[in-house]
């Protein structure tokens, strides 16, 4: 076989939904494909442009930008892109450009269009998700259902003016629908009052029907926030009623366009870097949950998902920290914030609560210890008010414990090393994803390395780590089932997280131990440790991409809970997955496991 053939067929079987493809077309299509280099701030393709082909990003970035400039998304390996353009007219709807020295592949159209056709799991993917429902980041890619204001709120056409407008500020609306017989026959907005009773001298006490704007154009739900955009650019409206069957189901509003514009992690980060109380940064936390439907509609990778919302949580932290020094006064040494758990690793999700400590300068006496008890309480309390609970273990800051000089925290780990009880290589798994938030960085760097370096060469130490790693299994049953939780709220579910994700933090955490990498992210961690042959390569590319489908499953499903309405957790219904999901799924939790029995047979470590 051709090198060039077999190496991107390698690559496709680390890609879904390649990788499901039988192994001769899998070579055909990977035959089809074509390698195309570009330098960074060349444009792949502009809008308007006719498409080439399917573009998949092999290595380096990609952002996608609407016509109008702005980014709509930012793509690494993996990611596919210009696939809504050839499932429409074959003309790009944005533009693509890369953003460092990259290497794409190029699936030619008609060879995309044979896939669509030939393969269902190939179409289903590119129609983005169950269903086919399709979900870009976009605004004119959304579905006017997933835009508009529901249950709008409406009024019979003869109800009086006067009561019309009470409705309105009731309500706290600007516009209504009208209704006659039961069917939707017209809208009166605010501007309707104001230019057609108040500046007509019309009598209060006539009817609705008399200033409403009778039969006004209507989209379904099933239309497009670009027809939306068309239609209230071109007809210069700011309401736009979403009719279904003669009913009124919602109603989209200028003001619901801007507001999901503004959903973007920049906008996030902007507002927290500047909000002047916590109740601003509450505000500005509790739109996340729609952040992360966006980011995950548009097929981010769930690294880059997790990375900007740990972002958002970062910049939450920093402005706590100088908003406690405004109140308690300058800190009278240094000191240093740093985030453990998710945050530490920016691995978070819909679903955090806070682990924190702090580190004060050798400088710091008993005296000055009140002071940073209330600066830890201030920052704590804040990220409680902002979503971020209370940590269950009092891995806090405002623990005594886990706030103090640096001579301490060097005793801490250098015990926690010695002694590798069950207790120390809880708080050693815990400290070992410390990553410095605000503060003095200096008072980090030289604790991080000799700790590595010392925990690095004591086998027993290493070896306790190991079986700790091994506490958290994977959800396997007998039978290529999955074993599902067995009583309680969850029943029928699996964990998601402590017998998804964990098993292969932990792993990831081990790998940096016996390679001394500083890296706290899970993902960079095993890519350290494939690159420094810790473990072997084979190994390394199944557990990424083993882990990388975990992560991505549970993203969806905490995105698919907030579309419905509800609160984001870890625990999924394998009934909301198909059959095709849940195979690859139970696979990769396979991968885990043998990864697993590898290195707990000192078999996954090379010396």
């Amino acid at each position: 076989m051709d090198e060039s053939l077999k190496t991107i067929m390698g690559f496709l079987e680390t890609v879904h939904p390649y990788d499901g493809l039988p192994q001769d077309e899998l070579a055909r299509v990977a035959g089809s494909f074509s390698r195309r280099d570009y330098a960074a701030g060349e444009e792949v393709y502009h809008a308007g442009e006719p498409l080439k082909g399917l573009y998949l990003v092999k290595r380096g970035a990609v952002e996608v930008l609407e016509p109008s400039g702005g980014i709509v998304s930012l793509l690494g390996p993996r990611n596919s892109f210009g696939e809504r353009g050839l499932m429409r007219d074959g003309l790009a709807v944005t533009t693509a450009r890369v953003t460092q020295d990259s290497v794409l592949l190029m699936l030619p159209v008609a060879e995309f269009r044979r896939m669509m056709v030939d393969h269902p799991s190939f179409e289903r993917f590119f129609h983005r998700g169950r269903g086919g429902e399709h979900r870009e980041a976009e605004l004119t890619a959304q579905k006017v259902e997933r835009l508009m204001a529901h249950e709008p709120i409406t009024v019979p056409a003869e109800t009086p003016i006067r009561v019309a407008a009470g409705v309105m500020r009731d309500n706290r609306v600007s516009s209504l629908g009208v209704t006659e017989a039961g069917r939707f026959a017209g809208l009166v907005t605010v501007r309707d009052f104001t230019n057609k009773v108040l500046a007509e001298g019309l009598s209060p006490d006539a009817a609705v029907a008399e200033v409403m704007t009778r039969d006004p154009v209507v989209l379904p739900p099933s239309a497009l926030g670009s027809d939306v955009l068309h239609i209230m650019l071109e007809r210069r409206i700011g309401h736009l009623p979403v009719v279904e069957n003669g009913t009124l189901v919602g109603m989209v509003t200028q003001t619901d366009l801007t507001r999901f514009q503004a959903v973007s992690s920049a906008q996030f980060v902007r507002d927290a870097a500047v909000a002047v109380d916590v109740a601003e940064l509450a505000a500005v936390t509790a739109r996340i949950p729609r952040l992360l439907l966006q980011l995950v509609g548009a097929h981010h990778a769930h690294e880059v998902v997790t990375r900007l919302i740990t972002d958002i949580a970062d910049t939450v932290t920093r402005r706590l920290l100088a908003l406690a020094e405004q109140a308690l006064g300058p800190a009278p040494v240094p000191y240093l914030w740093l985030a453990c758990g998710s945050q530490g690793r920016q691995e978070q999700t819909g679903v955090s609560d806070q682990d924190n400590c702090l580190i004060l300068s050798d400088e710091a006496g008993p005296e000055d210890m009140p002071y940073f008890a209330a600066l830890a309480k201030f920052v704590s309390d804040g990220l409680d008010a902002c979503g971020y609970v209370y940590c269950p273990g009092d891995m806090m800051a405002t623990n005594p414990r886990w706030c103090q000089p640096l001579r301490v925290w060097r005793d801490y780990f250098a015990g926690w090393v010695a002694t590798p009880d069950p207790m120390a290589q809880m708080l050693a798994s815990v400290m070992f994803d410390l990553r410095p938030i605000g503060g003095e960085p200096a008072l980090f760097r030289a604790l991080q390395d000799d700790t590595l370096a010392m925990a690095s060469k004591n086998s027993i130490f290493v070896a306790h780590m190991v079986q700790n790693s091994l506490k958290h299994a994977p959800p396997l049953g007998l039978l290529r089932g999955f074993a599902t939780i067995r009583s309680g709220e969850h029943k029928n579910h699996i964990d998601l997280k402590h017998n998804g994700v964990v098993p292969v933090t932990d792993l990831g955490r081990v790998y940096a131990l016996i390679g001394r990498f500083g890296a706290v992210n899970t993902r960079a961690r095993l890519e350290a440790a494939a690159e420094a042959g810790v473990i072997s390569p084979s190994g390394a590319r199944d557990l990424i991409e083993a882990y990388d489908l975990i992560a991505r499953t549970r993203l969806e499903h905490q995105a698919q809970q907030v579309r419905q309405g509800e609160k984001p957790d870890n625990f999924l219904s394998l009934s909301d997955l198909s059959d095709f999901e849940r195979s690859h799924l139970r696979d990769a939790f396979v991968v885990v496991r043998t990864m697993q029995s590898a290195v707990g047979q000192a078999r996954g470590a090379r010396s």
